[in-house]
């Protein structure tokens, strides 16, 4: 239980991400791609759904007892909640109104926020814009552990805590990587997800508000649906620092699992990268990829080769390397950069 990694340091590179030059060569033979850009107008109303389904769950879980809410916390309410970050996932590159509408897809992101029960859909778009562009940056990627966290999480328990308070530390980790200044729309998500929370709590009481935060936390911890938060980056084969999974779980997480093919095009939608997969199969099935998100858990856990510091880092380069030729293109939006969509609103 207490026997410690192999790996003593991160797996340090000096190159670019891969992603960049696979897009550049994939769209030079398969310039079709490009019709795949752009948001997927069913995405609002699923969504939508799924938000209209919890609130509906208040009212049906209200007289249950605590072991009952705890249950079904984790097994629906849980899951629901899950999507609905990577909802938010997917609307933080503007898959809800396109990319020529950022204000819609911000108000849009606090609606889907709603069951959550934290605000995290503004500040979400903001960092994860940096993981994106500045992938595996040790400065200024802010997904990837911190020095402190993999030598404190190197042991098979502490491995097992680590993946239980994974929402806590995927959450706070942005405000000491690098911490970006509060904005506009962030007071704005946090004014009405504290409304929405004290409306809950005066309907429906304070145990309906935990039913939907002990949702929230549990299924980013050590449940099915959050094995995608280490199945995406964490280093199972050397090497390799994205993997895609293409199993049933993608059915309820918006395709997330499809990683690669995501940071390869950012700007296609979830419903539409099994697409992409298809028109260029040789791109991906060549590489290693994880058949099963419970099994990505179980592995790192459990295998001494694997843990925090199973993590690809690059060294903080004079690049900011703004992607002005991609964008004119059309192959990145304006997710990719924060600023361009401060200066449109």
């Amino acid at each position: 239980m207490g026997q410690r990694v192999s790996r003593t340091d991160f797996e340090w590179v000096y190159d670019d991400q891969p992603h960049t030059r696979r897009r550049q060569e994939m769209v030079k033979k398969y310039p079709h791609i490009k019709k795949l850009f752009g948001p997927d107008p069913k995405f609002k109303y699923i969504v939508s759904a799924m938000v209209l389904t919890q609130i509906a769950m208040l009212y049906v879980m209200q007289h249950q007892s605590w072991p009952v809410i705890v249950l079904v916390a984790y097994c629906f309410g849980g899951v629901i909640n899950h999507s609905l970050m990577l909802a938010n996932h997917e609307i933080s590159h503007n898959m809800a109104f396109g990319y020529a509408r950022p204000l819609a897809n911000r108000y849009f992101g606090m609606w889907c926020n709603l069951p959550i029960g934290v605000p995290m859909s503004v500040s979400f778009k903001k960092y994860h814009n940096l993981h994106h562009r500045h992938l595996a940056d040790d400065d200024l990627d802010p997904d990837v552990p911190t020095l402190i966290e993999a030598k404190l999480f190197c042991t098979t328990f502490g491995k097992f805590v680590w993946v239980c308070l994974q929402p806590f530390f995927y959450g706070l980790r942005p405000l000491f990587v690098n911490p970006l200044p509060v904005t506009k729309l962030e007071l704005i998500n946090t004014a009405v997800q504290l409304t929405f929370n004290a409306l809950v709590v005066l309907v429906f009481g304070w145990r309906m508000m935990a039913y939907l935060l002990i949702g929230s936390v549990l299924a980013m911890g050590l449940h099915p649906v959050a094995g995608h938060f280490i199945a995406e980056h964490y280093m199972f084969a050397k090497g390799f620092e994205t993997y895609s999974y293409y199993g049933p779980l993608n059915w309820i997480t918006f395709n997330v699992g499809y990683h690669n093919e995501h940071h390869d095009f950012p700007a296609i939608p979830g419903s539409r990268l099994p697409e992409l997969k298809k028109i260029a199969p040789e791109y991906y099935e060549t590489m290693p990829q994880h058949t099963s998100w419970v099994r990505v858990l179980y592995d790192f856990i459990t295998d001494p080769a694997v843990g925090p510091y199973a993590r690809i880092k690059r060294k903080s380069l004079d690049r900011p390397k703004a992607p002005t030729a991609e964008k004119s293109i059309g192959l990145i939006n304006d997710s990719w950069q924060p600023e361009v969509e401060q200066k449109k609103r």
